[in-house]
């Protein structure tokens, strides 16, 4: 976890989590389907990314789509799925574009074969690029990941690959989906919802939290930095405590 300093001498997580909250009830506002408001809502996930690299943020990661999502009425979760499916197409350009590297979290064996091609795809061809780096949360639970972790780990142990000493926190963290990436900083909810509902339990252990009434095919520069501006009004001591 880390800051960087921007021209005005503000302090800049090195890394932002979003959980982005809101896009049906911004539709149901606009008297449109649902559907079309997860649509606006991939849209702005495209202007964020951008917004972010540019006043100085290293990492940010998006929850997109949940392990409880499936839950969903089925004709609005096969429309997220086609969605997320276009979404994937359009970041490989975006990538490209913007030097942006591009990380799936998440467990994407459930996901259907194209998409998990689109995802190897687009993992593969921003690998090297050298901005934002951005992390995708799809078909992704923290609980989830830890217990894929824990039966990654325990197998490395079964076979002897590693030491039951030598597990601690340095080591569980490179059996999680975020290997080598900081913790958040910074973790913005929209849409006046103030819960984690089951992203990044382990990495969230000691950052920042702002929750915000604004839906998120709202929330726009202006409402990022409001959220910037939280952070640096908190007292981070030495410790992370």
């Amino acid at each position: 976890m880390g800051d960087n300093m921007n021209l005005d001498g503000m302090k800049i997580p090195e890394h932002v989590a979003i959980v982005l909250d809101g896009n049906g009830r911004w539709a149901k506002q606009k008297r449109m389907p649902r559907n079309y408001g997860h649509s606006i809502g991939s849209k702005n996930v495209e202007k964020i990314t951008e917004e972010a690299y540019r006043i100085g943020i290293k990492y940010l990661t998006v929850y997109a789509f949940s392990t409880e999502n499936w839950n969903r009425p089925q004709d609005e979760v096969d429309a997220l799925m086609k969605l997320l499916g276009s979404y994937l197409k359009d970041c490989l350009k975006t990538s490209s574009k913007n030097n942006m590297k591009v990380r799936i979290i998440g467990d994407i064996s459930r996901l259907d074969e194209e998409m998990q091609n689109k995802i190897r795809e687009l993992e593969e061809a921003s690998a090297e690029n050298t901005g934002l780096n951005f992390q995708v949360a799809l078909n992704y639970g923290s609980r989830d990941e830890m217990i894929r972790g824990i039966r990654n780990l325990a197998m490395d142990v079964k076979t002897g690959k590693i030491n039951l000493e030598d597990i601690d926190e340095a080591l569980f963290t490179n059996y999680l989906d975020t290997k080598g990436i900081p913790d958040p900083d910074l973790l913005i909810r929209t849409s006046g919802e103030q819960r984690l509902s089951n992203f990044l339990l382990w990495q969230l252990a000691y950052t920042e939290f702002y929750f915000t009434d604004v839906l998120w095919p709202d929330f726009n520069k202006k409402e990022l930095m409001k959220a910037v501006e939280y952070y640096n009004s908190r007292d981070r001591r030495f410790g992370r405590i």
